[in-house]
């Protein structure tokens, strides 16, 4: 349990600080990216790296870095950043292909995959902030792909969702498979309470990757929404089948199992889970 000083951030922070909708937020707590604290009613409390390590690996998964590669760089990232946010601010941007942190007049590089990000992460009336640095514009005019609708996606969902809508939809016309862009389209769905199209999306994403622990970790939370219980915990059962690691699944899968009586399974979810976070 983290108490709020050392942890100040709630979810709710961080849907404001990042516009990332719950469901994005716990896809990535899930896959190991950040483990937040738990406060005094359970809830998450995040840590000043949390907000930035999140913020990072949204962007990374974004650019479709290897998993490996990702989890290396988030790791050494997490190691270097300080505890909390410095009065002067930090810049993180890329550097060929290196993810540089810069603070006043030292900067050092980060291992990461193949990605543009270039943000400063600064004080904000006792908050963070992120202060974008646009990218230039490409010079060569083509079809867009699967992968910059997804990109347009990303970069607009928090000021103009409807049109990140979109373009979330015509990448997964064009992959089926991009299981980034199904998962971030049934979160924003289900903040708008569009459950049943949120279940749509990730059903048809799963006949093309019917192998993404994520996708069905996200299929149970959209149907959990929707309050259909007893199909949201095969969700979740499929999902740790696929990753019996994924610690969010087995707190998710505890708390229905305790909710239709079943004592016994929800122990060994609730004990698999503090095994998990504990680690």
């Amino acid at each position: 349990m983290s108490s709020s000083s050392e942890a100040p951030y709630t979810l709710r922070n961080i849907e404001e600080m990042l516009g990332l909708g719950r469901s994005v937020v716990a896809g990535l707590i899930a896959a190991g990216f950040v483990s937040p604290g738990r406060g005094a009613h359970n809830e998450y409390r995040f840590t000043f790296q949390d907000v930035v390590l999140l913020r990072t690996a949204h962007r990374l998964r974004a650019a479709k870095v290897p998993p490996r590669r990702l989890m290396r760089s988030l790791k050494n990232l997490r190691a270097k950043l300080p505890p909390s946010l410095p009065m002067s601010g930090l810049r993180i941007q890329a550097v060929g292909s290196e993810v540089a942190v810069r603070e006043r007049d030292a900067q050092w590089a980060v291992e990461s995959g193949q990605l543009l990000m270039d943000f400063e992460v600064a004080a904000d009336r006792g908050s963070v902030a992120f202060i974008e640095h646009p990218q230039p514009a490409p010079t060569k005019i083509a079809a867009p792909t699967a992968e910059e609708h997804f990109a347009r996606a990303v970069e607009g969902e928090a000021a103009d969702p409807a049109t990140a809508e979109v373009a979330y939809r015509q990448a997964l016309s064009l992959d089926p498979g991009h299981t980034s862009a199904a998962v971030n389209l049934a979160a924003l769905l289900c903040e708008a309470g569009r459950c049943a199209e949120a279940i749509e999306v990730c059903t048809r994403a799963l006949e093309a990757t019917p192998g993404e622990p994520l996708l069905h970790f996200n299929l149970a939370i959209a149907l959990e929404d929707a309050g259909r219980t007893a199909q949201a915990l095969r969700s979740y059962e499929r999902c740790l089948a696929l990753d019996p690691n994924l610690a969010d699944a087995h707190f998710n899968a505890a708390r229905l199992h305790e909710r239709l009586g079943r004592k016994r399974e929800a122990l060994r979810h609730y004990s698999a889970y503090r095994r998990l976070a504990n680690a």
